[in-house]
């Protein structure tokens, strides 16, 4: 692993493309490419842009297998007819320099990504190409950092990692607060949660793939297992972050630690260890705008009961050690394997048209005052609701150049996307409010 050692987002200009345009008046062929889209997730991604794209949009399908791509385009209607495929390996660098060339933005859904992703990144840093993706891999994307964020700021490519379910909801609410905090002059954030409120959705094999390359690597490199427990894995400046002393980001929280009516006990949240280093690195790449005594954690309601709660979150936190603990080690990664989701599985779309979710995120600021921003949704998060997510942010770059903050390198969707990706998900139907307490 190389030292972090890239700086904070400063201005730079955007070499891959002009100002807020009418669809199609791009130099570069396509708008937009789905790579991945034979996929689970990739072909939601292509059937929500097949409904919902502005007309105009130039959208193509790529991925490694061209009679997969044919057969769901042949399912995507007639919108998505005559919509080109780009045949590249994940593995072949001088097909994904083509494709990276060929488009404004890749939205790509082909995880893991420490196994598949390393190269498509790198081809749309080089191409001046925007990327975004759903990785929720601290390796991946510290590696990502380290070997694109200089070269993107050079071409002007914005490549956005974690713009699903990981860690659309997170980084845009700690937005919104230290938006919030800073118009009504409260000073900067300090104490922050994120309490998932209400859950709802199923669970695919490409997020237990995943989670088992990650574990797996960690369990057997001493070096990326060290990187995965830092919780500022993801600075652009490590020396720079702030010492506020031992931050664990998969805790137990009482509710009234949490913020004013909450009750109950809460537990770790699945996605937190990932998540909060998102959160992180927005803060940093803003100069530590939502502040120098910024803390942030994020934990789920097991209910409100006093006496229940904290068994319930002790359950939890035990489940959640124990999975990681089976994964590590071969014998029981062995049994694990038969009963857990194979890549390619997920959930029906029954259970993705029932899921839903409601995360809350409490903040206190240096001057007192409290907020508290809703960011919630119907549709499976992991899979209904993060194609959403996805697809606005890549139409967000594609279509939205002028209203974006003029930064390019390796971003996170607060920093590159900020306000445009909320008002886009607003008009999608998401719930996305921030008041004061």
């Amino acid at each position: 692993m190389s030292e972090h050692n890239d700086n904070t987002v400063t201005s730079t200009p955007v070499a891959s493309g002009g100002g807020q345009r009418e669809p199609g008046s791009t130099p570069r062929e396509f708008d937009i490419v789905v790579y991945g889209a034979s996929g689970f997730v990739g072909t939601l991604l292509a059937e929500y842009l097949a409904a919902n794209a502005p007309e105009g949009v130039t959208i193509a399908l790529g991925g490694r297998s061209r009679e997969k791509l044919e057969r769901v385009r042949d399912g995507l209607g007639d919108r998505a007819a005559q919509w080109p495929i780009v045949v590249a390996d994940s593995f072949d660098r001088d097909a994904l320099d083509s494709l990276a060339a060929r488009t404004r933005v890749v939205a790509t859904t082909v995880g893991p990504y420490a196994r598949f992703g390393r190269e498509l990144a790198g081809a749309c840093a080089d191409a001046g190409t925007d990327y975004v993706d759903l990785t929720g891999e601290v390796l991946f994307a510290r590696e990502s950092i380290d070997d694109n964020h200089k070269r993107a700021e050079s071409t002007g490519a914005r490549i956005v990692h974690s713009c699903g379910f990981d860690s659309v909801p997170s980084d845009l609410a700690v937005h919104l607060l230290h938006g919030a905090a800073s118009a009504d002059e409260q000073g900067e954030l300090t104490d922050t949660t994120m309490l998932v409120s209400s859950l709802r959705g199923g669970i695919s094999g490409g997020t237990i793939d995943s989670l088992r390359t990650q574990v797996v690597e960690g369990a057997s490199d001493r070096t990326a297992r060290r990187l995965m427990l830092d919780p500022y894995a993801l600075s652009p400046e490590r020396a720079r972050e702030p010492d506020l002393g031992r931050e664990l980001d998969m805790q137990i929280a009482r509710g009234d630690a949490i913020g004013p009516g909450v009750q109950g006990t809460a537990a770790p949240f699945v996605m937190a260890s990932y998540n909060t280093r998102v959160v992180r690195r927005s803060n940093a790449l803003l100069d530590w705008a939502y502040g120098r005594e910024f803390r942030y954690r994020e934990v789920m309601s097991v209910g409100s009961s006093r006496w229940l709660s904290p068994v319930l979150a002790g359950v939890v936190s035990a489940g959640l050690g124990g999975l990681v603990a089976g994964l590590a080690a071969r014998p029981t990664r062995a049994l694990l394997d038969r009963v857990l989701p194979s890549p390619g599985d997920g959930p029906s779309e029954k259970t993705r048209q029932r899921g839903r979710f409601t995360i809350d995120t409490y903040t206190v600021t240096t001057t007192g005052a409290r907020y508290v921003a809703r960011f919630g949704a119907q549709g499976d998060p992991g899979y209904q609701a993060t194609a959403v997510m996805l697809g606005e942010s890549a139409l967000g770059l594609a279509l939205d150049r002028d209203a974006l903050p003029a930064v390019a390198g390796v971003l996170t969707p607060a920093t590159a996307l900020g306000d445009v990706l909320v008002e886009r998900l607003r008009a999608r139907g998401f719930d996305i409010s921030v008041r004061r307490l």
